[in-house]
């Protein structure tokens, strides 16, 4: 089989790998709890699904314009001016097949072959692929023990070749929400050197702090004329799949993306935008009953890890995950089974205890691994039970 060159340096999206391995092993019987998903377990607000009927009924089943309908455009503009206070009308808007479409197509419009991305890490899955499908270069750089930012080595890693820089906040995995004094220093990092920037913002709404939610392009012009500001809907309204992003920026750069997405996916599915429009009108309160359910488990989970030998925490700030940094563990056995890394405990876990966690090496992150608490209270009782048997069995 002649598989392009391109495709051959792309590896395979470890959390779904991880998803068929779990599917495969409940199909035999096994009860595993899957920690591994960036995935709410609550269903859909009923309005959202309302608004799709109703759209269906309608006659909204039939194709839009590619970068999605004036309707939801003009809603996500008016989003971003209230929430975020940045001014963007629909023509500046593009509704993609998701947040990761829109970072893809981003990313295509923006490089060319050997232009080089700057991506903190540890940093989500895909990042680096996506880079290296859009045959550019990825260069990650490693942020604070904390999780901050080091925007001192984020400029250290800039070159002549350097075309973008790719922020996260609240991230994935770290769940580290980035302050504005970091962000600001990236900003200008981005002007000084003539850079192009991609936020992802797609954790925006979940964020269990004082801290305050800042979206780079808002704070100067010139810097919203560098900065495509991406967002979606999967994880604020627990609509994983009904495929509906956004990216906001620049014209000619969403016009690209446009461009990109009519000979790709064409348009998000009619019905789902209409479902997005309802979700900005009326389910806030859906929204903040998700997020204190989440800070809820991220408490329990995170006091678990804390109490485990050989097992460091970080507080995250927002998003559904912790990142542990199980390097402590390495080297210990359990009847002959030595743990030699990250991806050596996942197996470990998977094998022993029926509980799936992604490797950190997924997130360029060697010494992490990522455990996903969006998942009912009962069930990570469950899953932090098993996995504090399965540690305490390793000498």
């Amino acid at each position: 089989m002649m598989i392009s060159e391109r495709v051959k340096q792309v590896a395979p999206s470890q959390t779904l790998e991880l998803n068929k391995k779990v599917a495969e092993g409940r199909a035999e019987g096994r009860n595993i709890i899957a920690l591994n998903s960036g995935e709410p377990d609550f269903n859909t607000p009923a309005p959202i699904i309302e608004a799709a009927h109703r759209a269906m009924l309608d006659g909204k089943t039939k194709y839009t314009e590619a970068r999605g309908t004036l309707a939801l455009r003009e809603a996500i503009a008016s989003k971003l001016k209230n929430d975020n206070r940045i001014a963007y009308t629909p023509d500046d808007v593009i509704v993609t097949t998701g947040a990761k479409f829109a970072l893809f197509a981003g990313l295509l419009a923006l490089c060319n072959p050997g232009d080089e991305v700057i991506v903190s890490k540890p940093c989500w899955v895909s990042y680096v692929e996506m880079i290296r499908l859009a045959e550019a270069v990825p260069v990650t750089v490693p942020v604070n023990s904390d999780w901050s930012l080091d925007t001192d080595a984020i400029e250290a890693a800039v070159t002549a070749k350097t075309r973008v820089i790719i922020i996260n906040s609240p991230n994935n995995p770290t769940g580290a929400v980035y302050s504005e004094d970091s962000l600001r220093r990236v900003a200008d990092i981005v002007e000084r050197h003539n850079l192009f920037l991609i936020s992802d913002e797609v954790y925006e709404k979940l964020k269990y702090t004082d801290k305050p939610h800042v979206s780079l392009a808002a704070f100067s012009e010139d810097i919203k004329k560098r900065t495509l500001t991406v967002n979606g809907f999967s994880k604020t309204y627990a609509m994983t799949g009904w495929r509906v992003g956004y990216a906001a920026g620049p014209r000619d750069v969403i016009r690209s993306m446009s461009t990109i997405q009519s000979h790709a996916t064409s348009n998000v599915a009619t019905f789902s935008q209409w479902a997005a429009i309802e979700a900005f009108r009326s389910c806030d309160v859906h929204v903040e009953y998700m997020r204190k359910t989440f800070e809820e488990r991220r408490d329990y989970a995170y006091g678990r890890l804390q109490r485990l030998p050989g097992v460091h925490c970080t507080l995250p700030e927002g998003a559904f995950y912790l990142f542990p940094d199980v390097s402590g563990l390495f080297g210990k056995s359990d009847n002959g089974r030595v743990i030699v890394d990250a991806p050596a405990f996942a197996e470990y876990l998977l094998d022993t205890a029926d509980v799936a966690l992604v490797p950190g090496n997924a997130f360029e992150s060697p010494e992490g691994i990522r455990l996903s608490y969006a998942v009912s209270m009962e069930t990570l009782i469950d899953a932090m039970d098993r996995i504090e048997a399965a540690v305490y069995r390793l000498k």
